[in-house]
């Protein structure tokens, strides 16, 4: 069974200016691309709650040009990820897919084949560290993107200023 890094993308890997969804609003943060390549023995797979498309703030696609600008961005760096797994719905809509819910992580670890015991969770908010534990997977918190305002009452295995640090708590 192979290990994976599940990774919350708005925040983590990218700039999260509140619903991004446009192609030229794209920014990866900083650190983001070395932290990615230290982990290149871990499968890499995005996990995104983009209620924007939900709240009719954006289409979805809108969020696969814009995915797929991140994606194109990282194989320059000759970084993979797997796949992206999207909850496209709104809050309210109590659907199986939102995090912290699990279906997404799941659905991974079935089409992948993922010891999830052996697996990580990387993500700027509560929900991402939750959705990790409840999965079954080690969660860390980044203090990117939202993670300041997250940490508080944070139950993350740890927590860490961005991903060059959660990668060298990993590989420990």
């Amino acid at each position: 069974m192979s290990r994976a890094i599940f990774l919350d993308r708005d925040g983590v890997v990218t700039e999260d200016l509140g619903f991004v969804h446009k192609v030229e609003d794209f920014k990866l943060v900083k650190n983001a691309v070395e932290g990615l390549k230290l982990l290149k023995n871990f499968k890499l797979i995005f996990i995104t709650n983009q209620s924007g498309i939900g709240r009719g703030y954006f289409k979805f696609e809108d969020f696969l040009d814009y995915n797929n600008r991140v994606l194109e961005e990282l194989r320059k760096y000759n970084i993979k990820i797997e796949k992206t797994y999207v909850c496209p719905h709104a809050p309210d809509d109590n659907c199986e897919c939102r995090k912290p819910k699990t279906k997404m992580i799941d659905d991974a670890a079935r089409e992948f084949g993922i010891d999830l015991s052996k697996s990580f969770m990387i993500g700027d908010k509560k929900i991402d560290v939750e959705m990790g534990h409840n999965a079954g997977c080690k969660s860390i918190l980044v203090l990117t993107g939202k993670g300041m305002n997250e940490k508080k009452n944070s139950k993350a295995d740890y927590i860490t200023k961005n991903l060059i640090d959660a990668a060298e708590w990993i590989l420990k």
